[in-house]
């Protein structure tokens, strides 16, 4: 991950999102395969934006070392 070469740690902004929130790497090469592969999920990302900020919150709390 550009910018980031150890990942993103739980509980951290990533580097390359921008002030609306949007992905920065966008359409680059250096995006990472994970980001362009991943599909939103209703599971993961709810309904809306702020769900999807809780429930994203929640997975990173129980998956962090």
């Amino acid at each position: 991950m550009p910018r980031m070469p150890n990942g993103k740690p739980a509980g951290e902004r990533c580097l390359h999102l921008t002030v609306d929130n949007l992905c920065d790497l966008f359409g680059k090469p250096e995006r990472p395969a994970v980001c362009g592969g991943f599909k939103a999920d209703i599971e993961v990302c709810g309904s809306d934006r702020d769900e999807a900020i809780r429930i994203l919150g929640w997975w990173e709390q129980v998956t962090a070392a």
